[in-house]
């Protein structure tokens, strides 16, 4: 597993404390929805040329990391 940690950071100061990439103001769930919507990363990066393809790679680690865990309950029929 991926450590996302050295790519991704929270501020109170920038957007509100949303999970960022380290050194921009890109939020995490901005490159989670592009991913989604079908945009490669090298269409992310010549998007935002100072990106990294260890900088998309965390932002998946992120999104994995705050699931993993996640307890569901099934849903009533």
């Amino acid at each position: 597993m991926r450590k996302w940690e050295n790519n991704i950071e929270t501020n109170p100061d920038i957007l509100y404390g949303k999970p960022v990439i380290k050194g921009t103001r890109i939020p995490v769930d901005l490159i989670l929805e592009k991913m989604s919507s079908g945009q490669g990363f090298q269409e992310i990066i010549q998007s935002y040329p100072y990106l990294t393809d260890d900088d998309l790679y965390a932002s998946l680690a992120y999104a994995s990391s705050l699931i993993r865990n996640e307890v569901t309950k099934p849903l009533a029929s």
